[in-house]
């Protein structure tokens, strides 16, 4: 790190303190206190083919429940509730999920430890007095060297404080909990009661893919903790599945989304008094937590637990609403911890930025063209395309397959399996386009992405942000592009200060066109409509979008044009009423 890249640490009162003044040295708060760490180591218009012809080179330069809301939509002929999407798809086997964990699995090497090398700080594990089967699992993980969150919070955790801290996806946090949250547990007297133990370390995760990559996180680094056991409780797993697994391998690690939980909370034997067990909670992405309404359903979980216990937040902002549940969750004086330098959360300086304004009916058809142009001209190109649902995500990838691109989609109506498969396969692979809801936008890292394309306007300013953070990754250069409706235009006015330039719409060539059109009308009827519903549903909670019901309508009506049909579907009279649309003159109830 350079000697002006000094991280900033606060502690709730305001006060600064530098990463080291923490000793490294602390296993718990009663034990082993001193030690030594060394000090810190000193917008004019382009063409789109300027944008996705360019080869990717080494080196080189409030809207809750929306998120939500957006990446289930209203997609099936029956209302989900919030509660019921969180528990979407209860149809997975056990078996299932572990296959899909084990797929996940990607054996991380080097002193980077699967991260990027530029977080890396100068200090290494071996210089904190972790214990001895902890720092024997590091070492077979193939981590050497502290990334500079690590570095920052694993002190101050290690002295039982609460930490808020905030830090990018893909800087190493979840080891930065993990491994001092289970220091605390393996000095813990052991449990009589070994077929129900107490749940000792509980991890919350906004979606399924994070929650199964923190817990093989965890176990790398239980190897040779015997002791100590892990489980995942998620959504997309048969309830009495997960409660025989619990009874049947009992565990003091529980990672976990926060609906599935609930759900354990409430119809569970016994798992309410297992929680009481609680000694360290941490909220993995505190502020997707929150973007995706889970905030009553923690609130909930947080009165259920012990009010004696050390809570840990990981977020990649800070909104008010993050503020908020720390105030609800941690001790008041509770430290936070900054590692994202000013400037770094905004976006990557690798990142070519580009938007691009154009008809609904024209989507398809340049979506088209710009693949064709990437795929010719990178020959190791890898692509991903973000939809604002996931019944549009369908649709788009069904299309796309149509037209003989090498598509891969990944949504949350996916089961736990395809889903862990599909990102698995994405990647290990190049030459693949995937299509996917928000599911990918965060939590998941996927190197060499040469090109982001997000298509309709993202939730907010954020989602674009952590969408287009997908390439640009590691040092290398990215490509991301925007495309947008006229009507969504006002978006732009909430990233103006992030280099994004306009592009100039490619002309659409007849036989393009033409080609296109003939594979939209291959797609089912059924995906249409559910696309049709889905949108509906998404741009209805847009504050600027749904404001005016009439016009929300005639432009679903141009949604569904862009599908060729002539007369958009219908939908369910109780669909209608959950949007509060029932009464809105323009759209066909069944």
């Amino acid at each position: 790190m350079a000697s002006g890249d000094l991280l900033l640490l606060r502690a709730h009162a305001g006060a600064p303190v530098l990463p080291r003044a923490f000793a490294c040295r602390l296993l718990v708060p009663a034990r082993r206190r001193g030690g030594l760490v060394s000090p810190l180591a000193a917008a004019s218009k382009v063409g789109i083919a300027d944008v996705v012809g360019r080869r990717v080179r080494s080196g080189g330069a409030d809207q809750k429940r929306r998120r939500r809301d957006a990446e289930e939509g209203f997609g099936f002929s029956m209302v989900a509730t919030r509660r019921e999407l969180v528990d979407e798809e209860e149809e997975e086997e056990q078996d299932e999920e572990d296959e899909a964990l084990k797929l996940g699995v990607e054996k991380n090497g080097g002193e980077t430890g699967g991260v990027d090398g530029s977080y890396l700080s100068e200090t290494r594990f071996d210089q904190c007095a972790i214990s001895p089967l902890s720092m024997k699992a590091v070492k077979d993980a193939g981590y050497e060297r502290m990334t500079e969150v690590q570095e920052a919070t694993l002190p101050i955790i290690l002295q039982g404080k609460d930490v808020l801290a905030k830090a990018k996806t893909g800087t190493g946090k979840t080891v930065a909990f993990l491994l001092p949250a289970i220091e605390v547990l393996s000095t813990l007297p052991r449990e009589r009661n070994q077929l129900r133990p107490p749940i000792n370390l509980l991890v919350m995760c906004p979606t399924r893919e994070l929650a199964n990559q923190v817990a093989v996180e965890a176990r790398k680094l239980l190897r040779y903790h015997r002791s100590l056991g892990v489980q995942v409780v998620i959504g997309g797993t048969r309830l009495t599945q997960e409660q025989r697994n619990m009874q049947a391998n009992p565990c003091q690690i529980l990672v976990a989304t926060p609906g599935r939980l609930k759900d354990h909370l409430e119809n569970t034997p016994g798992f309410s008094s297992r929680l009481k067990g609680v000694k360290v909670l941490v909220l993995d992405e505190a502020d997707r937590l929150l973007d995706m309404g889970f905030r009553r359903d923690i609130e909930k979980i947080i009165a259920s637990i012990p009010r004696e216990r050390q809570t840990l937040l990981f977020s990649a902002t800070v909104p008010e609403e993050v503020r908020q549940i720390s105030h609800v969750a941690m001790k008041k004086d509770y430290r936070f911890v900054n590692t994202v330098k000013e400037g770094d959360e905004e976006t990557h300086a690798q990142v070519s930025q580009m938007y691009m304004v154009a008809p609904l009916d024209l989507h398809f058809s340049i979506l088209y063209d710009v693949l064709k142009k990437h795929v010719a001209e990178d020959a190791d190109y890898k692509v991903i395309i973000f939809c604002a649902t996931a019944m549009v995500t369908k649709l788009v990838a069904e299309v796309l397959s149509q037209l003989k691109l090498n598509i891969r989609e990944i949504h949350s109506r996916k089961s736990q399996s395809a889903r862990t498969k599909v990102s698995d396969e994405f990647r290990k692979s190049k030459g693949l386009i995937l299509v996917s809801s928000d599911v990918s936008a965060r939590g998941v890292d996927y190197p060499d992405v040469t090109l982001v394309i997000q298509v309709g306007i993202p939730a907010d300013r954020e989602q674009y942000i952590h969408r287009l953070g997908r390439t640009g990754r590691k040092g290398k250069e990215g490509q991301g592009l925007l495309l947008l409706a006229p009507w969504e235009k006002y978006f732009l006015g909430t990233v103006k200060d992030l280099s994004i330039a306009e592009s100039a719409v490619p002309p659409v060539d007849s036989s393009v066109e033409t080609e296109v059109k003939n594979a939209v009308r291959k797609v089912e009827m059924k995906s249409k409509e559910c696309a049709y519903q889905a949108w509906l549903g998404y741009y209805n909670s847009n504050k600027t979008i749904g404001r005016d019901k009439s016009r929300l309508v005639h432009l679903a009506e141009e949604f569904s044009q862009s599908m060729g049909l002539a007369v958009p579907p219908a939908i369910p009279g109780n669909i209608l009423r959950k949007m509060g649309l029932n009464s809105v003159p323009g759209l066909r109830s069944s």
